[in-house]
């Protein structure tokens, strides 16, 4: 217990001073905070309150996941019905246009979550995935199937971020991790799902369009269900809500720890909340440095080549002869395998440890694929490689890279700036994952399966590297702890 409260005095002392008087008075409002917690500590409020919130919330991560992985059979039957067979950049850009449209969305997500709360910022998601899905179901042209993939993409960039967000905060610390590790469950059942759905493309003609249609069913479910949901007490509180934000959190924590979680809130707020963040203090101001953390984190976890796996692994198992029905199938297994591992270890190894070795394992993977792609080695020992590097690499990213990114950033950025800078955060993710999903394909060609690779093993070695000196840990620490201890104070 000791050593807890040693390791928040030490890490609330690396912040920045500002002079000596007042570094007194935030060490001691410090102390006071994490002794309650401390007595606090033994009767966590009960998960089962809290968890039917977060399960609805993370239908907004079954949607991404579906969406990523939708067109990944069915693409070649696509291009062939609207008419743009063998087009490589035409099918490239069914692909990223959504990302596109996913990076509009997320620039807007932070606004829209601060201006009409986390519930309704759901339902807004919801409804371009809707429009969007049902336009790329019906319709005969290329052009068609753009504009509705760009919808989709819209409603696809809101929805991580303001799931990070709610999920965050309307958890308790004790299992915020575990309920963070559900977002990318269900992202791999997203994925899986599709996949399964895609199945009977080529026995069935026009059976893409059903994969589209299907879509709209969990997006309307999600729209009605936030209805009955909790809203984040810590957004209502931002707006001056206070009453409502104490009965939301009797909702999530039950009566008795109502009082407490409020105590906590109260402990930050220094009155500025309802101040407009400005774009320029996300990268000038004295947060700037945890959202180049986030930014980067984000970056690399794309520059792995993780989605290039999820977009194209249909084009990639062909060409090394697994029948890519199956292939895709092993790869869906692999990744809901790992995330439901990374469950059990969030709460217990913490975030930097599953990030590190997360990380660590996908440079290891993709250097087995480069061996895997080279001339030299026979061709069944070859298609060994190639395969189970990528198998191993789809698990060792959902263990850490895939779930840590997205609850680590909302854990250790105030609230003040929390939705605003997990949008920016995100947006970088959506610009290199919008490059990777247009290129994939074109530098497949021209550079070789085994040049890119090696360059992708390259960036998740940088990652390593990123997360051993920069990443904090967050297990077990209220959203009020982290913030004092390890934010500088206004």
């Amino acid at each position: 217990m000791w050593g807890h409260h040693r390791e928040n005095s030490f890490m609330y002392k690396r912040t920045p001073s500002r002079d000596n008087s007042n570094m007194e008075e935030d060490v001691e409002e410090n102390s006071d905070l994490l002794d309650i917690s401390m007595d606090k500590e033994t009767s966590n409020p009960s998960w089962k309150l809290s968890l039917p919130h977060v399960l609805v919330a993370t239908i907004s991560s079954f949607l991404f996941g579906y969406h990523l992985g939708v067109v990944n059979e069915p693409l070649e039957s696509i291009s062939v019905d609207l008419g743009f067979n063998g087009n490589t950049l035409a099918e490239g850009l069914v692909v990223s246009i959504c990302l596109g449209g996913a990076l509009f969305g997320c620039l807007l997500s932070g606004w829209i979550a601060d201006a009409v709360g986390r519930r309704r910022a759901f339902q807004l998601c919801a409804l371009p995935m809707i429009i969007g899905a049902s336009m790329s179901a019906a319709t005969n042209n290329l052009f068609g199937m753009l504009v509705g993939r760009l919808f989709v993409g819209t409603g696809l960039g809101l929805g991580p971020p303001v799931a990070a967000l709610y999920v965050t905060e309307v958890s308790p610390a004790f299992v915020r991790g575990t309920y963070g590790a559900l977002i990318q469950i269900a992202t791999c059942f997203g994925i899986l799902g599709s996949l399964f759905i895609g199945i009977p493309v080529k026995e069935i003609s026009g059976w893409w369009r059903v994969c589209f249609w299907v879509s709209t069913i969990p997006a309307a479910i999600l729209a009605l269900a936030m209805v009955f949901c909790a809203e984040s007490p810590h957004w209502l509180y931002k707006q001056g809500r206070t009453a409502e934000a104490e009965v939301e959190f009797e909702r999530l924590l039950g009566v008795s720890e109502a009082k407490f979680a409020m105590s906590q809130l109260s402990k930050v707020d220094r009155g500025d909340d309802t101040d407009t963040v400005k774009f320029s203090e996300l990268l000038h101001g004295h947060h700037s440095k945890v959202v180049f953390i986030g930014s980067t984190l984000f970056a690399l976890q794309q520059l792995s080549g993780i989605n290039a796996v999820f977009y194209f692994s249909s084009t990639v198992f062909k060409s090394a002869g697994v029948p890519s029905d199956f292939a895709n199938v092993c790869i869906g297994i692999a990744n809901l395998t790992g995330s439901i591992i990374s469950t059990g270890l969030m709460d217990k190894l913490g975030r930097k440890v599953l990030l590190f070795w997360s990380f660590f394992g996908m440079a290891i993977s993709m250097i087995i694929q480069a061996a895997g792609a080279s001339s030299l080695l026979p061709n069944v020992g070859a298609l060994y490689l190639s395969v189970g590097g990528m198998l191993l690499f789809v698990f060792t990213f959902a263990l850490g890279a895939g779930p840590v990114p997205g609850l680590l950033l909302t854990e250790i950025f105030p609230s003040r700036i929390r939705a605003k800078a997990m949008a920016f955060c995100m947006s970088v993710h959506w610009v290199i994952n919008f490059f990777v999903g247009l290129l994939f394909l074109r530098l497949l060609e021209k550079l070789g399966p085994q040049l890119l690779y090696s360059m992708f093993a390259t960036f998740c070695i940088m990652a390593v590297v990123f997360v051993k000196r920069n990443v904090v840990e967050t297990k077990g620490k209220s959203l009020q702890e982290i913030e004092i201890a390890l934010l500088p104070q206004e």
